[in-house]
């Protein structure tokens, strides 16, 4: 894969990849994302749509199912994430956010002394690439950090659009069943971190 190449984007696409380039990382003080109490309720898209993006506050996708998202990871070979399967816990990333530059080694250092639960899969989507920005490729900088989770390249930012990303990094824990957990953003400690660990594996807070 030539990763200079240029990609175009749908106008609907680029808008959200602006919008997200304004916001830019998230803040390493953002809350808890499980300590909103709210309890999953009557989701507000269909199954297979997009989820609603996270606000402040209260999460709308919990409860929700996971939309099918279709494409190839880092080295160009086919990759599916969806509701199907084990449970999962995906990271959200990109290249140039100082923050995600900042939790991905955390997660991988983490990891090596706490695996995930046999019924928890890790999955990384690496989104807003720009080839003008620091740290880029991706593909490089993971391999440095040794993160070795299947990482979907997103080439148009839809993946990160159908998942109601609104910062970087970004969180997902999906339950067993296929339904949304919770969901959070910016720099988590490790001790959230492994709580959306086993949320995940639970399917429930």
């Amino acid at each position: 894969m030539n990763p200079t190449r240029t990609r175009t984007l749908p106008m609907i696409v680029l808008a959200v990849v602006m919008s997200l380039a304004l916001v830019g990382c998230g803040s390493s003080d953002k809350a808890d994302p499980l300590a909103d109490d709210t309890k999953p309720g009557h989701c507000p898209v269909k199954a297979g749509e997009a989820l609603p993006a996270l606000g402040d506050g209260t999460d709308s996708a919990r409860g929700c199912t996971l939309p099918t998202i279709e494409g190839v990871d880092l080295k160009g070979e086919p990759l599916t994430i969806g509701p199907e399967g084990k449970a999962k816990l995906i990271v959200v990333m990109a290249h140039w956010c100082p923050h995600c530059q900042a939790e991905i080694p955390r997660i991988v250092e983490n990891l090596a002394t706490k695996p995930l639960p046999e019924g928890v899969e890790l999955l990384g989507i690496s989104t807003a690439a720009n080839p003008d920005a620091p740290n880029y490729p991706a593909t490089l900088w993971l391999k440095r950090e040794n993160w070795t989770a299947p990482t979907l390249d997103d080439l148009d930012n839809s993946a990160a659009a159908k998942l109601g990303v609104n910062s970087f990094p970004f969180f997902l824990a999906v339950g067993p069943d296929g339904k949304v957990v919770a969901r959070g953003s910016g720099e988590l400690s490790m001790e959230q971190f492994d709580k959306l660990v086993a949320a995940a594996a639970a399917g429930k807070l």
